[in-house]
């Protein structure tokens, strides 16, 4: 009998010991919403880059007991890198490593479009303070109406760190359903003859100008809007990699091994913070929603003034390439081309819609840089 009696209290104490004792409903719930956010990566292979460690992270969140945030280890190492803005200057390196810009200063028009698109951020923003949020909440939600992750990322770190798991889910998930959000607005704000509009091919850009731009504009952005250096510097330094031609090396470490290593840190400590208590709220419907209505707003407007460019450039511009504003790159270009050669399957708008989308990049971290300095990080 003893040793029954001795076996039965093992028993109950690996029970006790055990994430069973402590799981709540909430933690259940969660980990639900995480293997949906990994049927929708793989099985509908919906940003699945992004989302898969994403949503791995908010199943691994909801896992009693394991004082992975609170005790020394590689996850306490993950946080910190998400907690003091480590991880999305890197990814800003990758980015700038794996994008041309040359259609933006083969056509320098565009950056006004990029700019449009960045008015649903402060729609959101706007409406974020009416339901009742501090400006810094506000601002770190509106900036998911750019659709850059690495941006709303750094954002919501400084400004609400609170927030940062509904915020990051948000942008991501908006970025991977750009080809389902944005063709029923394009299609809404234009007629058929401005869609089959076919665009002049771009000119040929210097080896000059391709060095000049990335130097010239960290320079000038990062002493006009400090909060923002990291960025845009990085952004820039990986361009640079790049078009030089002569650190080709440099260019492809930034833009395949140490983005796809930050990738899988950032992406997975951004879903550790979707926890049941910090994501189960109404906030987090709201951020959802708000997500949504900056990032039609942005799509939006992009089109709004590509129609108004169409116009003043005598109907040379297609103002679907207006879409392409909100960043997510290179995605949104692309459903600006499909849209535009389902109209006319002449139509070639990549490389034209290009242009706004790295503006878009360069736009949203300028809107992040604006209103970090003038409301502060907490």
């Amino acid at each position: 009998m003893e040793i029954f009696s001795a076996f039965a209290i093992s028993l109950q104490s690996v029970w006790l010991d055990s994430g069973f004792s402590a799981l709540t409903m909430g933690n259940v719930a969660m980990i639900i919403v995480g293997i949906f956010l990994l049927y929708m990566a793989i099985g509908k292979e919906y940003e699945p880059l992004l989302l898969t460690p994403i949503a791995f992270g908010c199943i691994m969140a909801n896992f009693p007991c394991t004082g992975f945030l609170e005790e020394p280890g590689v996850m306490q190492v993950i946080n910190y890198g998400i907690k003091f803005e480590i991880f999305p200057p890197l990814i800003f390196l990758g980015v700038g490593a794996m994008t041309d810009f040359g259609p933006l200063l083969a056509n320098p028009n565009t950056l006004f479009l990029g700019a449009a698109a960045q008015f649903g951020v402060f729609i959101s923003l706007a409406g974020a303070m009416l339901l009742g949020f501090t400006a810094q909440e506000a601002s770190a939600i509106g900036i998911i109406g750019g659709a850059d992750g690495p941006t709303a990322i750094y954002m919501a770190s400084k400004m609400a760190p609170n927030l940062l798991g509904a915020i990051a889910v948000a942008a991501y998930s908006y970025m991977s359903l750009v080809p389902l959000i944005q063709p029923p607005i394009m299609k809404a704000l234009t007629t058929q003859k401005e869609r089959e509009i076919k665009m002049d091919q771009l000119r040929n850009v210097t080896h000059f100008e391709k060095m000049v731009f990335p130097v010239a504009s960290a320079i000038l952005i990062s002493l006009l809007l400090p909060p923002v250096a990291a960025l845009i510097s990085m952004l820039m330094l990986g361009n640079l990699f790049r078009e030089s031609g002569v650190t080709d090396r440099l260019s492809d470490t930034s833009q395949n091994a140490l983005c796809n290593i930050v990738t899988i840190f950032l992406a997975t400590g951004t879903g550790m913070t979707m926890n049941a208590e910090d994501f189960l709220t109404v906030q987090t419907l709201m951020i959802i929603g708000l997500g949504l209505l900056a990032f039609a707003g942005g799509t939006a407007a992009g089109v709004i003034l590509g129609k108004v460019m169409c116009r003043l450039s005598g109907w040379k511009i297609n103002p679907l390439i207006g879409s392409a504003g909100v960043s997510a790159v290179p995605m949104a270009a692309r459903v600006s081309q499909v849209v535009g050669q389902k109209a006319n399957p002449s139509n070639f708008l990549l490389m034209h819609a290009m242009g706004p989308n790295v503006a878009g990049v360069i736009g949203t971290a300028v809107a992040a840089g604006t209103m970090l300095a003038m409301l502060g990080a907490k």
